[in-house]
């Protein structure tokens, strides 16, 4: 997966979590656990979409910098 692909999903459920968080505000008592699971879902997501990001950004910097070393991973 490209980092461009990655990082159009992070902000994608980053916009998901913004507009569950505006639905948290002004919600009713009984759709208020629902939505909060849902958000907690969403943050997960949001976490490890941006390791995978971060993950990404990391292994390409650090394949050109050491890849002719002789290093074997």
């Amino acid at each position: 997966m490209s980092i461009r692909a990655i990082a159009r999903d992070l902000y994608k459920v980053k916009c998901e979590i913004v507009e569950i968080e505006k639905k948290i505000e002004v919600a009713a008592v009984i759709e208020l656990k629902e939505l909060k699971i849902e958000l907690k879902a969403l943050e997960s997501e949001h976490a490890l979409i941006r390791r995978m990001l971060d993950g990404e950004k990391e292994s390409s910097t650090f394949k050109k910098k050491f890849g002719g070393s002789g290093f074997s991973f």
